[in-house]
C-alpha cells in the first residue's frame, strides 16, 4: 500500500514554501503527496506582495474528493489565512477519515509579512489545535498563541509547551530555529508529560524560506508510513537540517531562499 500524505495549506508562488514546500518534502521522504489549497500567494524569495484566500466552497469541495477517494495515512495543515477557512477545514476533518494530522500554525512568513488574520488565531486554537495529535509551532507563534513573550530560554520554552498542552494540543514540537543560541534546540512534549530535546548545530545561511513547512510535512509523511511520533520527529529534524545544510548550493531568486528539499538526490546541483 503506498503512503499517502494530504497537506492543507496556501500556494507559495515561489515554490519554497506553502503547498509546492509540502510536497517536496512528502516526495523526498517517499510519500505520496495530495493538497487542498486555502490561499494563494503572489509570493517570492523577497516576499509576500498578495493574498487570494480561496472561496469556502472549493475548499470543502477539494477536501471531499480527495478524502472520499484516497486512503489518505496523515495530514499536515498550515496556511489558513481566515475564519471562515479554520472552521470548514475543521469540519472537514470530522466529516474524513484523515490519519495522524500534524498541525503547523503559519502566522507569519519568512519575511515578516503577516499570514493568519489577527481575528482568526482564536478560531485556530478552539476550532483545530483540539484535532491535531501534534502542532509545530516556532518561537514566535508560540508566543502569538499564548498572548506572552517570546521565550528566550530553554526554561521558558519548556513552560511554553506545556501551556500550549494545556490550550489542548495532544503534542507539541515548539521550534527554536529563531532562537540566537549557537544550537538549534526543538522541544517534543506529549500531553502525557513526556518530552524530548532535539539538537543540532546551528548552519550560518540565509536560505531558510520554507523550513516549518518542511519540517511538518516531513513529520506528516513519517507518521503516514506507521513511524511511532517520536520517530517520525527524529527523521524530520534530521531532514531539515540536511536541508539546511544543503540550501546553499540552490541558487534560488534575490532574497532568502529554500531548503534543498532533494538534497540526497540532486548529486548534478552540487
Amino acid at each position: 500500500m503506498t503512503a499517502i500524505a494530504v497537506t492543507i495549506a496556501g500556494s507559495d508562488s515561489g515554490g519554497g514554501a506553502g503547498i509546492q514546500a509540502d510536497l517536496k518534502s512528502f516526495s523526498a521522504n517517499g510519500v505520496y503527496g495530495a493538497s487542498v489549497l486555502t490561499a494563494l500567494t503572489a509570493q517570492n524569495t523577497l516576499g509576500v506582495t498578495a493574498i487570494h484566500d480561496v472561496p469556502v466552497e472549493f475548499v470543502r469541495a477539494q477536501i471531499d474528493a480527495v478524502y472520499s477517494d484516497l486512503a489518505v495515512a496523515a495530514t499536515k495543515i498550515g496556511m489558513l489565512s481566515q475564519v471562515p477557512i479554520i472552521e470548514e477545514v475543521a469540519d472537514g476533518l470530522k466529516r474524513h477519515k484523515t490519519g495522524p494530522v500534524v498541525l503547523d500554525p503559519v502566522m507569519v512568513a519568512a519575511s515578516g509579512d503577516l499570514l493568519l488574520a489577527e481575528s482568526a488565531v482564536a478560531t485556530l486554537i478552539s476550532k483545530l489545535v483540539p484535532l491535531a495529535d501534534i502542532i509545530t509551532p516556532n518561537l514566535h507563534e508560540a508566543a502569538r498563541m499564548l498572548e506572552c513573550d517570546v521565550a528566550h530560554s530553554e526554561i521558558d520554552m519548556q513552560r511554553q509547551a506545556k501551556q500550549l498542552i494545556d490550550l489542548g494540543a495532544k503534542a507539541v514540537l515548539l521550534k527554536g530555529g529563531h532562537g540566537d543560541s549557537a544550537e538549534s534546540a526543538d522541544l517534543l512534549i506529549t500531553e502525557d508529560g513526556e518530552s524530548l530535546w532535539l539538537r543540532e548545530d546551528r548552519i550560518a545561511t540565509d536560505n531558510t524560506h520554507g523550513t516549518g513547512c518542511t519540517l511538518s510535512s516531513a513529520i506528516a509523511a513519517g507518521l503516514a508510513k506507521g513511524n511511532a511520533l517520536g520517530d517520525a520527529v527524529s527523521s524530520a529534524k534530521a531532514y531539515i537540517h540536511e536541508a539546511i545544510r544543503h540550501a546553499d548550493e540552490l541558487k534560488i531568486g534575490q532574497g532568502h531562499g529554500p531548503v534543498h528539499h532533494f538534497h540526497a538526490f540532486w548529486e548534478g546541483a552540487r
